[in-house]
């Protein structure tokens, strides 16, 4: 969870049951990654995440 935090604020590429989603880290939980992309908000389970990297 540490290494995510450094992450809010940057772009990142979180993989979410297959899918690749591309954005700004807003914030994230225990619970719940919340990212700004171009398109709007999205709000993704963290029982969802395979993976967040930096983009």
């Amino acid at each position: 969870m540490e290494d995510l935090i450094k992450l809010i604020g940057k772009e990142v590429i979180v993989e979410a049951d297959g899918i690749l989603y591309k954005g700004e880290l807003v914030e994230v939980s225990e619970t719940e990654a919340y990212l700004r992309l171009e398109t709007g908000w999205i709000t993704i389970p963290m029982e969802k995440i395979s993976s967040i990297t930096a983009a």
